[in-house]
């Protein structure tokens, strides 16, 4: 009976509902009534028969299909992750099966590496369960017997970063993954090289280790190398120039002055490693990028059947721009330069959106940026159009430390948004899937509305506590010293007056030494004429 009287609590939003079939129940019945009970019906008395029935049987229809609605939203919501124990849902437990039913929202693969896919996984980890994270491994084809010493001359910081990016405690786990041994035998090693060597240790393969890793550290999805073999990341410049060192692409690029035509991997046909290929066959949405174009992003796609895959996956392909050029690889480059390396490389078909941000970054951070030699990526909207490509803009940067970089909950909210406008698209409107993805944008909209209407009344508190204190101040200051402005005000007063006199009186004059003057004259020409 206990959980009976739950569903009538505020948390579920089911009682609006009853409401509705209750008023459409009397309305049905007030017209049938009526209508049994009348014995001559006139056109006025039949019209609002009609209308009241009408408007009875749309108000119980629409109750009960909301009320449906509200009960697969509950239940989706009960089965999906990260429900914070001190909110309102957790009223919800009480109401449904403890059993997860359902897969925890879309298939979504992240393409790229470095800070900028990892604060896309950061804000999508909240939205879905199934997140898979494709990254380069700036230590490929690390042999299974390798030393502890070897670690650090082969850091997999991708891999980490990721893993961190996808944990339910990422403060927690980035201090845990980046702690760096200072003395002893480990001196100058992390303790995420040291749990990567040991997992392969243990599961004696780098891909089945870092899958391993999403249950033993409880991540929200998992993390992909996209290639076992050794591979090397090569340039070739504008001026012929080749540059087979990753890490110097940059400082050559700009001592030379030029620009990159093309990158490549040597060798050409590096396998993809186990589990990379059926993601994407699987995915709802691929999303490639942000990240360094031409080191992170690009080398994804040339490794063998990558790009092909994509280009045939029938999930939709979301390219998320740089907000900033990047020295050495990206320099004056438009979001459309960035679009048009990208399908060079890798063939047309691989996106059909591009998320950009036209968000105001402060003109503080801009400098900062100006002076290492990054810029603003311009928004070319004709252009990006021309390659059928569609453009969504959004206000997604934030500043984190020093650094310009996406906002994860802002973008993973504009992600999960078109997400859903193409389930709508595809007539899934009470697909459970399109329930809770839409469920969570309600709720996070209102979050963000209170956010924002907070802070709003925070600035605006903060104002009047200043005005008050102006006003507080310039009170005590007038108290104070009230005789001894007042004594000034009226030295100022008597002064104004003196001036105003002095000259009256000096305008009196000049009036009489004129007519005087005058008198003179006149007297001096009478003379003169009677002689």
């Amino acid at each position: 009976m206990k959980n009976f009287f739950n569903w009538f609590k505020n948390s579920t939003k089911i009682k609006r509902w009853m409401f509705l079939i209750l008023i459409g129940i009397v309305l049905t019945c007030f017209g049938f009534s009526k209508m049994l009970s009348s014995e001559k019906l006139e056109i006025g008395d039949l019209l609002q028969i009609v209308i009241t029935f009408v408007v009875g049987f749309t108000c119980f229809i629409l109750g009960i299909v909301y009320i449906q609605r509200r009960n697969l939203e509950i239940l989706i919501e009960k089965n999906s992750v990260n429900v914070d124990a001190s909110d309102n849902n957790t009223e919800l437990k009480k109401l449904v099966s403890k059993n997860p039913i359902y897969e925890k929202g879309p298939n979504i693969v992240v393409i790229g590496g470095g800070n900028g896919i990892n604060n896309i996984l950061k804000g999508l980890k909240n939205y879905t369960s199934n997140l898979t994270a494709i990254v380069p491994v700036s230590a490929y084809g690390r042999p299974s017997n390798a030393s502890i010493k070897e670690l650090k001359l082969n850091p997999v910081d991708d891999i980490k970063s990721s893993i961190v990016a996808l944990s339910p405690n990422t403060e927690g786990m980035d201090d845990l993954m980046n702690y760096t041994f200072t003395d002893g035998k480990l001196k100058n090693l992390s303790f995420g090289d040291i749990y990567l060597y040991v997992m392969q240790k243990i599961y004696g393969d780098f891909t089945s280790s870092i899958e391993k890793s999403s249950n033993i550290l409880s991540m929200v999805g998992k993390v992909l190398p996209v290639t076992l073999d050794e591979m090397n990341i090569c340039a070739e410049l504008q001026d012929g120039t080749v540059v087979t060192d990753k890490s110097k692409i940059a400082e050559i690029v700009s001592s030379k002055v030029t620009k990159i035509n093309r990158v490549y991997i040597n060798p050409s046909n590096c396998r993809t490693a186990p589990g990379v290929l059926e993601a994407i066959k699987n995915a709802d949405a691929i999303i490639i990028g942000p990240g360094s174009l031409y080191t992170n992003v690009i080398p994804n796609l040339l490794i063998k059947n990558v790009a092909k895959t994509i280009r045939e996956s029938k999930a939709l392909k979301i390219y998320i721009s740089n907000i900033m050029t990047e020295p050495g690889q990206t320099d004056d480059y438009d979001v459309s330069d960035h679009i048009n390396s990208i399908l060079e490389h890798s063939g047309e078909g691989v996106i059909d959106f591009c998320i950009s941000d036209v968000g105001e970054i402060v003109p503080e951070y801009i400098r900062k940026y100006n002076l290492m030699g990054s810029d603003v990526v311009n928004i070319d909207t004709s252009n990006i159009r021309n390659r059928g490509i569609k453009l969504i803009k959004g206000e997604l940067a934030t500043a984190e430390g020093n650094y310009i970089r996406h906002d994860p909950d802002k973008t993973a909210k504009l992600i999960i948004e078109l997400i859903c406008g193409d389930l709508r698209f595809k007539d899934k409107h009470n697909d459970e899937q399109y329930v809770l993805l839409n469920s969570r944008l309600k709720e996070e909209n209102k979050k963000a509305k209170t956010a924002k209407k907070e802070a709003k009344r925070f600035k605006e508190n903060k104002k009047e506590k200043k005005d008050d204190e102006v006003i507080k101040r310039t009170s005590k200051f007038s108290n104070k010293y009230k005789e001894r402005i007042e004594s000034i005000k009226e030295s100022e007063k008597t002064r104004l007056e003196n001036i105003r006199i002095h000259e009256k009186a000096k305008k009196m004059i000049d009036e009489e030494e004129q007519k005087e003057k005058e008198k003179f004259l006149k007297e001096t020409y009478s003379k003169k004429e009677k002689k």
